[in-house]
């Protein structure tokens, strides 16, 4: 099988190429490396592997030509409650890009897509939600990735699937510190305390970016039928947290005494995820915890193989490359 993967030098991307690699598939990666291309200077030259620098918003559509599968990373992956970053932007890369390559792909005869979204498009929820739930999605990074479910889902002739991701964390060679248990671990590692956005009682599922990679896979070998227009929650249900529990969580892994700040405007998103779905229909389960994010993490800062560097916070990065021009808006639309 050969999979396109969009994004694929990034937080999720970099991890999920190497595993399918090492199970034997062929891989073109499609990345702007906007973020730098350090996630992928070691795989360059693999035989299995092929890299294109090309904008997800504009990319020539033959190279989709003899892929089995596309899975669809390349994003603005984060909240921007400062609207900081142009709105178009987010609609462009969150939005019309990913329906226009669901759309190419079908042309060019690919059987199967793959689109990951996100659980922030449950935006404030009282009740547990699961897929049925009605979204509502409060900013602008959910309400783009919503937008794009809706209209990847119209597109025929292709096997669609709609991956709804818990918060991310844990180690990646293009690491992130803006996701909120890599953030606490990285301030306690730098201040020895663990800052909490306002109000700290906001709920929010988390899930270990290698356990995102083996939810992906198994979508790809699943049976066409179990996944065709299906959304799939990824994560679990132990994994459902208040967020200043998760700081809990990280002082105890790491045999830290507490030590708290509370920071910023309060959060209006709050959300219990059900993951029963995902587990009953493909078998997924989580394997690492919280515990083990934390550990991996704080152990690479100490031995220095990641640091906080400027391009591991999302939303500042696209403000820097948006304010130096190096990204535009191209005109992309549905």
């Amino acid at each position: 099988m050969k999979i396109f993967v969009t994004g694929g030098a990034g937080y999720i991307g970099s991890i999920l190429v190497r595993e399918l690699i090492r199970r034997g598939y062929d891989v073109t990666v499609l990345d702007l490396m906007l973020f730098g291309d350090s996630s992928v200077k070691d795989i360059v030259g693999e035989k299995r592997v092929s890299i294109v620098k090309a904008d997800v918003r504009s990319y020539e559509p033959s190279i989709l030509r003899g892929h089995d599968a596309v899975v669809d990373l390349a994003a603005i992956s984060q909240p921007d409650p400062q609207r900081v970053v142009d709105e178009k932007l987010f609609y462009e890369i969150n939005c019309y890009a990913p329906i226009r390559t669901a759309n190419l792909a079908a042309k060019h005869g690919v059987e199967r897509y793959i689109f990951t979204s996100t659980c922030s498009v449950y935006g404030f929820q009282e009740k547990v939600v699961n897929e049925d739930s009605p979204p509502n999605p409060l900013e602008l990074y959910a309400e783009t990735k919503y937008m794009a479910e809706k209209g990847i889902l119209n597109v025929k002739g292709i096997t669609r699937t709609i991956l709804r991701l818990a918060t991310v964390y844990g180690l990646s060679p293009k690491m992130r510190f803006d996701l909120v248990v890599n953030a606490m671990t990285l301030t306690l590692f730098k201040e020895g305390r663990i800052r909490v956005g306002r109000p700290g009682e906001q709920k929010r599922p988390v899930v270990h970016v290698a356990d995102v990679v083996e939810a992906v896979i198994k979508v790809l070998e699943a049976p066409r039928d179990f996944v065709d227009g299906e959304v799939f929650n990824v994560g679990s249900n132990d994994q459902n947290y208040r967020v200043i529990d998760l700081a809990y969580e990280i002082f105890k892994a790491l045999g830290k005494e507490p030590a708290i700040e509370f920071y910023g405007e309060p959060d209006t998103r709050s959300y219990i995820v059900d993951f029963t779905k995902i587990s009953r229909v493909l078998g997924f389960r989580c394997r690492y915890r919280v515990a083990d994010g934390a550990r991996e993490i704080y152990r690479a800062l100490e031995e220095g193989a990641v640091r906080d560097e400027p391009w591991t916070k999302v939303i500042s990065w696209w403000r820097k490359l948006q304010d130096e021009g190096v990204v535009k808006l191209t005109g992309v639309s549905i």
